[in-house]
């Protein structure tokens, strides 16, 4: 028997030695067919038909769902117009799950939700038209903004509203409504510093007007700035002269600054001089421009020894004295006047406290070992004023000094002292007690330098103008007694040793010089003499008038409370001890002088 593939390669030779006349691919359709009906029978439904059937072009998909979408539109339209606005939102919603890049319907259903005061997911539908439709729809999506920070601002969710304000900056910049109501919010919320820094840029980006200046007053007062609100005040006068607002708090702060000025008095008066130093500078936070309240600040810093911030503010002062001075404004004729003369008053009294200050401010650096910094200040303050005595006297003396001596007697400046001396003696009255001490002091010390170099004349002349200036210090007498002998003048010599003995019998100079000038003679012998009585009655005399000229001198200085007197000790037999009292008397009394006369308008 053959086998199965001996039949194939039978079949497959028979085939190709006698082809039929049926094709291959007809062949393999009829097997197809045949299996086909094998499994379904008679069924024809995969059959390809037989011809072309008519086309419907309603029965699409895309037109049925265009169709359907256009439905649910329409019902949302329509509940839209009956008010039925969560319908609307559901309408919206399925005809644009069916056709979500149609933009209208994110329109429809943001104007829906913003009906219902859903502001987020109007916002939300908005945004989703813009991704559609770029660089539409930015106003209204800013507005929707604008409703919700409102909203919430009204329920006093300040900070939520901050941010929905925010956002409808940032979807429309440059709209100053939105940022106004940030800054409100701000303001609420009481950050005050980036309510500032807001206003700020919009001083750089706009141009400044009274109004912007007015909203920057106000925040920089609540910030407790009140300097630079005052500032902001007069620009927005400057721009508006008859802005109501800023008139209203000009007066506000001039207002405050006065009440602070009389506490400040009040202070000084009674020598509180730190608690009025404090209360001063809130006045001139309140009015930084008002020359008087630096005036009176500089007197405090003055007696209080800050005689740098005391020259800066009197400076200051002088300068807003003149620029007031300087600036022409219509005005009543009689008004302008006495303006005038309250800043003519003002300059004078600064004038006179910088000519004070450079006067104490020498009187610290001698005081300190800085004799040539006290002459530069000296010679300013008489650059300033050239009438006052006391500075030329300070000049050559720096009068408080205990030892009397001065800045250029310290520098080895003998001329320029003596000059200064001179110059001073001439400007006050003859043989005043402030310039006697000094010029006793150096004619004593010139007359020591004569004396080592040998000039003995020169020296007897210098101690006796010593002597003359100040007839109590034996020191004067002494000297000039060891002179006279150098010079074999033996009976001066006894005269001025008599009157050191009456003077300063517990000298320890008296043992030796009395042997050498009243051998074998004692003390008591000496004083009893006829010629020791006649010169105890003579030097007393002397020393009498000069003492009850000096008395009388001083307690009229007390009155005047010039520099000169201020600076100057009284006239006892222990000048440093009494210069302290004078110069603390003085003190209390300037102190209550300038409060009252000074520091008062």
């Amino acid at each position: 028997m053959d086998t199965f593939e001996e039949r194939n390669d039978q079949t497959a030779e028979d085939h190709s030695l006698f082809p039929s006349a049926v094709s291959e691919k007809e062949l393999d359709e009829t097997r197809r067919k045949n299996t086909i009906k094998q499994l379904y029978g008679s069924s024809k439904i995969f059959l390809a038909p037989a011809e072309k059937r008519p086309e419907r072009p309603e029965l699409r998909g895309s037109v049925i769902i265009q169709s359907k979408a256009a439905e649910h539109y329409t019902n949302g339209k329509e509940a839209m117009g009956k008010s039925q606005y969560e319908k609307a939102v559901i309408c919206f919603s399925k005809a644009i799950t069916l056709q979500p890049e149609q933009t209208q319907l994110h329109v429809s259903q943001a104007e829906a939700y913003l009906q219902l005061c859903d502001f987020q997911s109007a916002a939300a539908c908005y945004k989703q038209a813009q991704l559609l439709e770029p660089g539409a729809f930015s106003a209204r999506l800013a507005f929707i903004y604008y409703l919700q920070g409102q909203c919430l601002f009204d329920r006093g969710l300040f900070l939520e509203a901050l941010e929905a304000f925010s956002k409808a900056a940032e979807v429309k910049p440059g709209c100053r409504a939105y940022e106004v109501r940030s800054l409100a919010c701000l303001t609420a919320t009481g950050h005050h510093t980036e309510c500032l820094k807001l206003v700020n840029d919009w001083m750089v980006s706009d141009r400044p007007s009274s109004d912007l200046y007015m909203l920057r007053a106000r925040l920089h007062k609540l910030l407790n700035q009140t300097s630079q609100c005052y500032q902001d005040v007069k620009l927005a006068l400057a721009l508006n002269p008859a802005c109501p607002a800023a008139g209203a708090l000009l007066l506000q702060l001039q207002v405050a600054s006065e009440q602070a000025r009389q506490k400040a008095v009040d202070r000084a008066l009674i020598g509180q001089l730190p608690e009025a130093l404090c209360m001063i500078n809130v006045a001139m936070e309140n009015s930084p421009q008002d020359g008087r309240l630096y005036l009176f600040r500089g007197i405090l810093y003055r007696r209080l020894k800050d005689f740098t911030a005391a020259i800066e503010d009197l400076v200051q002062a002088m300068e807003l004295s003149e620029e007031e001075e300087g600036e022409k404004e219509v005005r009543d004729q009689a008004e302008a006047r006495d303006e005038k003369d309250e800043r003519g008053s003002v300059q004078e009294e600064v004038h006179f406290q910088l000519v004070l200050t450079y006067n104490d401010f020498a009187v610290q650096c001698f005081s300190r070992g800085l004799y040539a910094e006290a002459t530069l200040l000296l010679n300013k303050a008489i650059d300033e004023e050239k009438g006052q005595a006391g500075l030329y006297l300070n000049r050559g003396g720096c009068g408080v000094c205990v030892c009397l001596s001065d800045c250029f007697f310290k520098q080895g400046e003998w001329c320029y002292a003596l000059a200064d001396y001179q110059q001073a003696e001439e400007m006050m009255q003859p043989d005043d007690p402030a310039v006697g001490l000094r010029l006793a002091v150096l004619h004593n010390t010139l007359g020591s330098f004569c004396f080592q170099d040998g000039h003995f004349q020169e020296a007897a002349a210098m101690f006796s103008l010593a002597i003359q200036y100040n007839p109590k210090a034996s020191q004067y007498y002494e000297n000039r007694s060891k002179t006279f002998r150098k010079l074999l003048n033996l009976k001066g010599a006894r005269q001025d040793f008599i009157c050191m003995l009456i003077l300063d019998p517990t000298n320890e100079e008296l043992p030796p010089m009395l042997m050498n000038l009243f051998p074998g003679c004692s003390v008591s012998d000496v004083l009893s003499s006829p010629a020791g009585q006649a010169l105890r009655v003579q030097l007393m005399d002397t020393i009498q008038a000069c003492s009850s000229s000096d008395q009388q001198r001083l307690s009229e200085k007390l009155k005047k409370m010039t520099l000169t007197y201020e600076n100057t000790p009284r006239q006892s037999e222990d000048p440093s001890e009494a210069g302290k009292k004078l110069k603390l008397c003085v003190d209390q009394l300037e102190t209550v002088k300038e409060a009252v006369s000074v520091i008062s308008p």
